[in-house]
C-alpha cells in the first residue's frame, strides 16, 4: 500500500506541476440525440465556463457552428456515414459539402478536423468501400479552398476493427480489412499529415470480462498492473493497453509514424442490471483519472512521449438514444446543465482538487488487495477459465522459473489436487521470487494479490520464500 500511495502522490505532483503544453488535451463530444437539451448558445457558454476548448460534433448543424463562431473553441465536424457513397463517387459533391459546411464558417468557427464517417467498419449499411475515396475527395475539396493545411481529414475507428488486441503487443487489424481499406487509409493519413482517430471504451471490455479484469485496472486506480508477455511492458490501466494495441497494429503494417487522437471514450453513470460496472462512482473515477492521465503527458507504455488528445463521451445524457440504459447515460451533464458528477477537466481544475479522495465503487473489484503490513500473496483467480489457468500455470512452472516441486504427486502441496490450488502455489512462488514486484501477479487476468495467506490443505504459503 505504501508503494502505491507514494507512486500516486508523485503522479499527482507530476500532473500539477506540468503545464498544459506538455500533455495532451481534453475535449468533449457534443451529441444531440435528445429532445431536452439547452440551446447551442447556452452549450457554448457551458463549454467555456468549464474551460473546455475542444468539441467534437456528429454533423455540421448550422445553429451549432454559428454559436461556436468567435468562441476560440476548436471544432471537429463530421460527414455522416449516409453521405459517404455520394461524396466518394462525385468530387463535385465533396466540393459542395466543403463549401457549404466548412468554408462558410471557418476560420471564425475554428474547424480543425473533419471526421469522415464514424466507425464505418461496423456500419450495417456496408459503407467501408467508400471510406478512403470519400476522405480523398474531401481533402481535395479543402485544397481548392486552401484549407488542406489547416483542417485535417480522418475517420474514427472502433476497436472492433482489430483482429487481436491482447496482449497489446499482439495488436493486429482484421485480415479482411487490411488490404482493401486499412492500408489505403493509413497511407492517406501519412501523406496528408493527419492522425488516426480511435474510439476506445475500457467499459465494454470490463463489462464483458469482469471476472478476469480488475476494476481498479479499468478505472486507473492503483493496482498490480499487467505485464505484456510480448513486449515486457507493464500496463497500469486498460485504456493504455487498448491504445497500444492500435499502435502495435499500425506498426505491424509499417505505419508507426502516424499520431493518434482518441475521439471517443467514457463510462456510463447508469446502466441495466446486466451492465456490470455502470454507475456514477465508477464513471467519475474513470473520467476523472483519465483526465489526470492525459493532462500529465504520461503517454502510453509503448509511446511514453506521445501527447494524445482525448474527447470524452459525452457532454450530455441523451434521452433519445437507442440501446441499453447506459447509452443514455454517458453524459458529464444533465440537460439542465447540472453535473452528473464533479470531476476536474483542466489543469486549473486539477489544482483545485489536488488530492482526490477514494470513492466507493459501483461494482466490487476482482483485482488487487493489499495489507497494511505490506505482506501479500498471489493466488489464482477462480473465475478465470481452466484454459487460462493452465496456460499461466505452465508458464509459471516453466519459463517463469517458479518452484513447483511441492505440487508434484506425493509432495506436501499436491493435495488438494485441483487446478486452482496448484496454480495458486505456482503463481505465489513466482510472485515471491520476483520480490512481489508490480505486475508480477496477474498472468493475463488469471491471478490477483491478496493480503491474507491462502490455505490449501496442508500447504503453507507463509514459509519457504
Amino acid at each position: 500500500m505504501a508503494f502505491h500511495l507514494l507512486s500516486f502522490c508523485f503522479f499527482l505532483f507530476l500532473i500539477i506541476s506540468t503545464s498544459p503544453s506538455e500533455g495532451g488535451s481534453i475535449g468533449v463530444n457534443y451529441g444531440r440525440v435528445a429532445n431536452n437539451l439547452p440551446s447551442a448558445t447556452k452549450v457554448v457558454q457551458l463549454l467555456k465556463a468549464q474551460g473546455l476548448d475542444r468539441v467534437k460534433l456528429y454533423d455540421t448543424d448550422p445553429a451549432v457552428l454559428h454559436a461556436l463562431s468567435g468562441s476560440n473553441i476548436k471544432v471537429i465536424v463530421a460527414l455522416p456515414n449516409e453521405l459517404l457513397a455520394s461524396v466518394a463517387k462525385r468530387p463535385s459533391q465533396a466540393y459542395t459539402w466543403v463549401q457549404k459546411n466548412i468554408a462558410a464558417y471557418h476560420p471564425s468557427t475554428q474547424i480543425y478536423a473533419i471526421a469522415v464517417g464514424n466507425e464505418v467498419f461496423v456500419d450495417t449499411h456496408n459503407t467501408t468501400t467508400f471510406l478512403v475515396p470519400a476522405m480523398t475527395n474531401v481533402h481535395a475539396a479543402l485544397a481548392r479552398f486552401n484549407l488542406d493545411s489547416e483542417i485535417k481529414v480522418s475517420s474514427p475507428i472502433a476497436l472492433s476493427c482489430l483482429q487481436s488486441s491482447y496482449p497489446s503487443s499482439a495488436g493486429a487489424f482484421r485480415n479482411e480489412l487490411v488490404e482493401p481499406v486499412i492500408k489505403p487509409m493509413l497511407e492517406f493519413l501519412r501523406q496528408t499529415g493527419s492522425y488516426i482517430m480511435v474510439n476506445a471504451y475500457p467499459f465494454f471490455a470490463y463489462e464483458a470480462n469482469a471476472d478476469v479484469i480488475s476494476l481498479d485496472y479499468a478505472l486507473f486506480r492503483p493496482n498490480a498492473g499487467v505485464v505484456d508477455a510480448g513486449s515486457g511492458l507493464r500496463y497500469s490501466n486498460l485504456f493504455d493497453a487498448q491504445i497500444d494495441a492500435v499502435f502495435a497494429a499500425m506498426s505491424a503494417l509499417k505505419y508507426s509514424d502516424i499520431k493518434m487522437m482518441v475521439t471517443e471514450t467514457g463510462w456510463p453513470s447508469k446502466g441495466d442490471k446486466s451492465e456490470t460496472g455502470a454507475g456514477p462512482n465508477n464513471a467519475a473515477a474513470y473520467n476523472g483519472n483519465l483526465v489526470r492521465h492525459v493532462l500529465s503527458g504520461a503517454g502510453t507504455p509503448l509511446r511514453p512521449k506521445e501527447e494524445i488528445d482525448v474527447y470524452l463521451f459525452a457532454l450530455f445524457n441523451e434521452n433519445q438514444k437507442n440501446g441499453p440504459t447506459s447509452e443514455r447515460n454517458y453524459g458529464l451533464f444533465y440537460p439542465n446543465e447540472d453535473k452528473v458528477y464533479d470531476i476536474p477537466l483542466t489543469i486549473a481544475g486539477l489544482k483545485k482538487q489536488p488530492q482526490p479522495q477514494p470513492q466507493p465503487t459501483d461494482q466490487t473489484s476482482t483485482g488487487i488487495s493489499t495489507s497494511s503490513s505490506g505482506k501479500t500473496w498471489c493466488v489464482a483467480n477462480g473465475k478465470a477459465s481452466e484454459q487460462r489457468l493452465q496456460v499461466a500455470l505452465d508458464y509459471a512452472c516453466g519459463e517463469g522459473g517458479a518452484d513447483c516441486r511441492q505440487i508434484q504427486p506425493g509432495a506436501t502441496c499436491y493435495d488438494p489436487n485441483t487446478l486452482e490450488a496448484h496454480a495458486s502455489f505456482a503463481f505465489n512462488s513466482y510472485y515471491q521470487k520476483k520480490g512481489r514486484g508490480i505486475g508480477t501477479c496477474d498472468f493475463q487476468g488469471a491471478a490477483y494479490v491478496v493480503s491474507q495467506p491462502p490455505k490449501y490443505g496442508k500447504c503453507d504459503f507463509t514459509t519457504g520464500y
